[in-house]
């Protein structure tokens, strides 16, 4: 049988993935496992058909740097000022609790100091990947619980590059992040400063006219943005920061520039096909021949990372004052190992500290974990539906972090509630104003309320699907509940945060009209069987209502907002 190229099995990979990817949607699974799956099969688990490792890393590896520059070019500094304090003490709190709780499981469960050590150091690592990716998926990474959980996970990530760098200085780990040699904790934090100091200057004095001038040739910003992330990347790998932080330093580098959302939009399919090879790398390195006889450990740290993870984080963000439901998703974003475990622990093997045993169970506790908290967040409006009544321990009285306006204006009358602040949302908005009309908008993204706010126009922070703050909004005296919420299907389930709204709103005594946006006719037909007065359908009545001026409809005039800066105008 001839040797297959490099091309030909990077050709084979993305045909499993195809076929794979296909039967996992239709058994209503997440894309993310399916991808794994494929990795498996075609690794020295299974069929062991490809051999291509360095050019299948390279293009992971890049599919990392554009992911993590795609979620930094969104990214307001504003925010990550605010969250500042909770990011370092959720991620400092969750890599203290887990090592130290790990160390004593695996000195209970038998296990050498040494390897109690590796084990419960790997079990600190958290995929910022593949959190990034479910989140960015949902559409929830701009939401406050996503802010946070990013936040936290670079924490995290500095963390662990430090603790591998002493580690290695007293002979005990590895020499540096990601299996690459690292420098001194001072080289790193210098070179953290200095990335840093790049990036306001770059921002200072050189983001705006560059990207202006590059726009002129848009395939060239793209171009240049893919090459801003991968130095970034590559310089963060060296130095000891790792690529992901350069990655979104890279992006925070642009998020300033008027062309955010273009280069956003270009490179969000090149984000998804490059890392597809990240996925397959890692289920590649899953070697299940090493998983020995460990199901009774593997079964007890699985436990503990999947439940205990999430509660440490649950509770430090509740003694800071936030809503146990911010919490809890966000805590849900940490149940998982890293693929960084697995080179941690082989690493440790190859020095002769730890035997293949530890390896084959943190192996394991990977599988387990990455799978079920791929679900778990998916799941994760469900899950918090299912256990919210026993996370009143975990909120402080008033929520101090998230104070909750709602009730302060039950009765301000209010003639519109408007759920959904994107650009459809924030033209009904303004033009609902112009009309003298009063509406109060609402969204899950802190950097939409804010918008809306310097519009003039009032909104509140919340999520659309927590029947406790739509119980608290002002509902008496409003004539119209409105949801522009955009819907998108994932992984295992499809929730329909409109139906659930439906729900929410009528239980909580709204005894107005209804109207929700829709994008198919099928989907309307739907709404209108859940019970919404009015469907909007935004490209159909747009066409209309060009339809209705291109034929000389006498009198009418666009509405036109000058009084609105260019932000805001770009919004509408």
């Amino acid at each position: 049988m001839p040797v297959m190229t490099s091309f030909a099995e990077v050709a084979l990979l993305l045909v499993m993935a195809a076929g794979i990817g296909l039967v996992g949607t239709l058994l209503r699974q997440p894309l993310i496992v399916s991808f794994i799956a494929v990795g498996l099969i075609a690794g020295p688990s299974a069929l062991d058909v490809v051999h291509s490792d360095a050019q299948i890393d390279l293009l992971s590896e890049l599919g990392i740097a554009v992911l993590l520059f795609l979620v930094g070019i969104k990214l307001d500094v504003k925010l990550i000022r605010s969250l500042g304090v909770v990011s370092v003490m959720t991620g400092l709190g969750q890599v203290a609790f887990t090592a130290f709780f790990g160390y004593l499981i695996g000195l209970g469960l038998g296990l050498g100091h040494v390897t109690s050590l590796y084990v419960a150091v790997a079990l600190t690592f958290s995929s910022t990947i593949i959190i990034v990716k479910l989140l960015s998926d949902k559409r929830e990474i701009d939401a406050l619980h996503g802010q946070i959980a990013l936040g936290f996970l670079i924490v995290q990530d500095l963390v662990v590059v430090l603790a591998m760098i002493v580690l290695s200085a007293i002979g005990i780990g590895a020499p540096g992040h990601d299996g690459h040699g690292g420098g001194s904790v001072l080289t790193v934090l210098a070179s953290g400063v200095a990335l840093v100091a790049t990036v306001v200057l770059f921002v200072r004095y050189l983001a705006n006219p560059l990207t202006e001038r590059l726009a002129r040739a848009p395939e060239l910003l793209v171009i240049f943005a893919i090459a801003l992330a991968a130095m970034f990347a590559a310089i963060g790998d060296v130095v000891g920061l790792g690529k992901e932080v350069g990655g979104l330093m890279a992006g925070v580098a642009l998020a300033s520039t008027p062309y955010r959302e273009t280069i956003a939009a270009r490179l969000a399919p090149l984000r998804d096909f490059l890392l597809l090879f990240f996925f397959i790398a890692l289920g590649a390195t899953l070697d299940l021949s090493l998983l020995g006889t460990h199901v009774t450990g593997a079964v007890v740290f699985s436990v503990f990372v999947l439940v205990g993870n999430p509660l440490i984080v649950l509770a430090i963000m509740g003694a800071m004052g936030y809503r146990k439901r911010t919490g809890f998703l966000a805590g849900l974003t940490v149940a998982q190992i890293s693929e960084f475990s697995l080179i941690f622990i082989a690493m440790g093997v190859s020095l002769g500290h730890v035997t293949d045993d530890a390896l084959g169970l943190v192996t394991m506790v990977g599988l387990v974990t990455i799978a079920a908290s791929t679900y778990m967040i998916t799941y994760s409006h469900r899950l918090y539906a299912l256990f919210e009544p026993l996370l009143g321990i975990f909120e402080r009285k008033g929520t101090p972090r998230e104070p909750s306006e709602a009730g302060a204006h039950a009765a301000s009358g209010y003639k519109v509630i408007l759920f959904g602040l994107g650009r459809f949302g924030t033209a009904i908005g303004l033009r609902l104003k112009k009309r003298g009309i009063r509406v109060l908008g609402v969204d899950f993204n802190p950097e939409a309320v804010r918008r809306w706010r310097d519009l003039g126009l009032e909104a509140h922070f919340g999520d659309a699907s927590d029947p406790e703050f739509v119980a608290e909004l002002p509902f008496r005296g409003a004539e119209w509940m409105v949801s522009t919420v955009p819907i998108h299907p994932t992984g295992l389930s499809h929730e329909d945060t409109r139906r659930t709204l439906i729900q929410l709103t009528r239980s909580a005594g709204f005894a107005g009209r209804i109207a929700a946006a829709s994008h198919s006719t099928g989907d309307t037909e739907g709404m209108v069987g859940a019970g919404v007065d009015l469907v909007l359908e935004p490209f159909q009545d747009a066409a209309d209502r060009a339809v209705e001026l291109l034929c000389g409809a006498e009198g009418e005039e666009r509405t036109e907002f000058p009084e609105i800066s260019a932000e805001g105008r770009a919004a509408v």
